[in-house]
Order: structure tokens, then C-alpha cells, then sequence
């Protein structure tokens, strides 16, 4: 595992209707080795809304259909979760990643 791989997890929580979702590992390469049982994930979605804090996903990222990472819903996720591996971000998608984070964290 390591930050822009992405999972897919079935049952991601009592509050989303649906039956599986795919998440994306943000966390820092550190925090991924270390024996901390959970990592930072930001989840995908079909809806996009073209915003600064959604980075735009598809096919050629291993995905069925066009989606989107919305990092304004950070979540910590426990490793033991994140086992149906899908894919690799692309280096181009992890830097939109980056940014997309900086604007959801307000960070310069």
C-alpha cells in the first residue's frame, strides 16, 4: 500500500448508500510504513462538480465509469480495510491530488 493507491471497500459506513465505495490513500509514505493501524483516505465519487477540491478520475485510472476524489471528505480508514486494490494514481493525477488537498486544507 502506498498514498495514491486506490481501494475499493465494501460497507464504507453507516451513512452512504452505497454498498461499496473506492477510496483513495492520501496519507504520507511515513505514516503508510508505520505500524499506525489506520491511514488517511479520500473517497471517490461518480458525481463531479468541478471543483478546485475534486480531482476528475476514469477509466484510465482503473475505474468503471468517469468519477471524482473529493478530498473535502477526508477520512481515516483502517489498513485492514484497504485489501481490493484497483490502481495507481498517475504522477500527473497524484500533483492534482496535491493541490486539490492544498485547497480543501487551506494550506499554501
Amino acid at each position: 500500500m502506498k498514498r495514491g493507491d486506490l481501494f475499493r471497500v465494501a460497507h464504507p459506513g453507516a451513512g452512504d448508500p452505497k454498498r461499496s465505495r473506492v477510496f483513495v490513500v492520501v496519507s504520507r509514505p511515513a505514516l503508510v510504513e508505520s505500524r499506525f493501524s489506520t491511514v488517511v483516505c479520500a473517497p471517490v465519487y461518480s458525481r463531479r462538480d468541478g471543483l478546485a477540491t475534486q480531482v476528475d478520475l476514469g477509466p484510465d485510472d482503473g475505474l468503471k465509469h468517469d468519477s471524482s476524489i473529493h478530498c473535502d471528505a477526508l477520512v481515516s480508514l483502517p489498513k485492514a480495510v484497504l485489501t481490493n486494490y484497483l490502481s495507481t494514481l498517475a504522477p500527473a493525477r497524484v500533483r492534482a491530488l496535491n493541490q486539490a488537498l492544498r485547497v480543501a486544507l487551506a494550506l499554501d
